[in-house]
């Protein structure tokens, strides 16, 4: 359980502490944007592996099943061998993937290959949260947090805005390759500058190796079902069925593992600490809206307005600008107010942004999304920093490895969760309003019969059957509409999600910066 009398170190680490977080803050900015970098040009990189277009999602699927089981253990990996040894082996390696990811020239090195970047990369996310907490006094806790905060948000949200940039003037090659100089350079910076602990080898001889064997198998086979689940139509599938029950069993012995050894590879004990069990449910909602909303909007903008990657790109790029620029000053407010009043002051501001955007139409563009996007990315920034305080600032130096591990994995399957039930719920809602909508389609009503006739007469001598394609018209138009509406439903959910979760912050001990 965490001591919440622990305050951790009193004076700011030196400089070259500093310098080799900074190192480490780039490693684990590498190892989130290699999510989404993808996310916009799966076609290109499917012509290029020769892919099916089953296959191509694994590209994003394998990493992100791979990253998360490690994400748990790194904590765990770093008491044993030291911090500065599991990161630059997990940059070295992460560094080393991404060449082969480049150089990959079928679908199955592809898949294999970015399922070890995943799994490598995946350790220093969470050591770099630990890392934090370890070497700076917590009254300056505020301004780093500000850091950390932005490079988890920042990195998701111009993923896609990135890939589609360097897609359309390198190509897709070069989505892995960027990664090769940083990695080279954080490698470098972290061994030499970051010695901050010493592994024990003692650690390692009480290993509880089925613990990690069940948490393994519980989360590689919950992220599958997640991210595949919409795509196979859920439990209709054989495999998916199949592997909700195989997470189901592991996740049940898992728990039951967790609590019934004596060194487990997760501590569960750490949610007796209310506030840490607070911020662990609050990233996990935030992890809805920040993976959900980079998500949504590229189908909003990809399939209704007809936008190539880089207009997408443009219009997203505000809520990465509005952190970037938020960040400093919100570090900075942050050791001025209550954790409990940013957080609710956070999410508030997310569920307004979000709201804000329930009233699309099919012409909504740049200027319908400006204002709430800055609204949303001053919302996120302002949840993060306190989120991340009051879930690892009182942790003991031996807790706060796990502690970080498990704030990223459920940042994550916030994420996984929220794409999962956005794809579900966008193409049931648009089934909805397509049956809603077409029976207002009919030749009694005078404008169906002027657009009927408006359409036939644009068609005259372009094609053999004009009547024919003035009604595939009007039916394309109601397709539209009924997808425009279902946007408007999932904007209006995703907000009502944190109008519900504000009282949640009401729980928060009044702790000040």
């Amino acid at each position: 359980m965490s001591d919440r009398g622990y305050q951790g170190p009193q004076r700011m680490p030196s400089r070259r502490q500093q310098l080799g977080f900074l190192a480490a803050v780039v490693g684990m900015f590498m190892a989130i944007l290699d999510i989404q970098i993808v996310a916009s040009s799966l076609n290109e990189i499917q012509a290029g592996v020769s892919a099916s277009r089953d296959e191509i999602s694994w590209v994003q699927t394998s990493y992100l099943i791979a990253e998360i089981v490690m994400i748990p253990l790194a904590g765990t990996l770093a008491r044993i061998f030291s911090t500065r040894a599991v990161f630059v082996f997990s940059c070295a390696g992460f560094t080393l993937a991404s060449i082969g990811c480049a150089m990959a020239s079928s679908i199955g090195e592809l898949v294999v290959l970015r399922a070890i970047q995943g799994f490598m990369g995946g350790a220093m996310i969470p050591l770099t949260q630990a890392v934090s907490f370890t070497i700076f006094p917590r009254a300056r806790m505020g301004s780093v947090q500000a850091v950390i905060g932005l490079v988890a948000t920042l990195a998701p949200s111009i993923g896609p805005t990135l890939g589609g940039y360097i897609t359309e003037h390198l190509s897709w090659h070069w989505l892995f390759l960027i990664n090769v100089i940083p990695g080279v350079l954080v490698c470098i910076g972290v061994w030499t500058l970051l010695d901050i602990d010493r592994g024990d080898r003692r650690v390692l001889v009480r290993l509880d190796v089925i613990g990690l064997i069940m948490m393994a198998v519980f989360l590689g086979t919950l992220e599958f079902v997640l991210e595949e689940g919409h795509d196979d139509d859920w439990f209709s599938s054989r495999l998916i069925a199949s592997m909700a029950i195989v997470c189901g069993i592991s996740g049940v012995l898992f728990v039951w593992r967790v609590f019934s050894t004596d060194y487990p590879i997760i501590d569960l004990r750490l949610f007796r600490d209310r506030d840490f069990a607070i911020g662990i449910v609050v990233i996990f909602v935030l992890g809805i809206a920040l993976y959900g909303l980079v998500y949504l909007m590229p189908l909003f903008f990809g399939g209704v307005r007809g936008y190539s990657s880089l207009q997408i790109g443009e219009v997203m790029f505000v809520t990465g600008a509005t952190m970037f620029v938020a960040a400093p000053l919100i570090g900075w407010f942050g050791d001025m107010f209550s954790h409990r009043t940013l957080i609710l002051f956070g999410l508030a501001m997310v569920a307004i942004g979000t709201l804000l955007n329930v009233n699309l139409t099919d012409q909504s563009g740049f200027h319908e999304f400006f204002w709430p996007q800055v609204i949303r990315g001053i919302g996120f920034i302002t949840c993060m920093i306190p989120a991340s305080r009051i879930t690892l600032g009182h942790l003991t130096p031996e807790q706060v490895g796990q502690g970080a591990g498990m704030f990223s994995v459920m940042r994550n399957l916030g994420g996984a969760m929220g794409l999962a039930l956005i794809d579900t719920t966008l193409s049931y809602r648009e089934q909805y309003h397509w049956q809603q909508l077409i029976p207002a389609i009919n030749e009694g009503r005078d404008a169906v019969v002027e657009a009927l006739a408006q359409y036939q007469q644009q068609f005259e001598g372009m094609v053999a059957d004009p009547q024919a394609a003035a009604i595939q018209m009007i039916a394309d138009r109601v397709i539209q509409q009924a997808n425009v509406l279902a946007f408007n439903d999932l904007f209006l959910w995703l907000g009502m999600i944190y109008l519900l979760i504000l009282p949640l912050a009401l729980l928060v001990r009044r702790s000040r910066g």
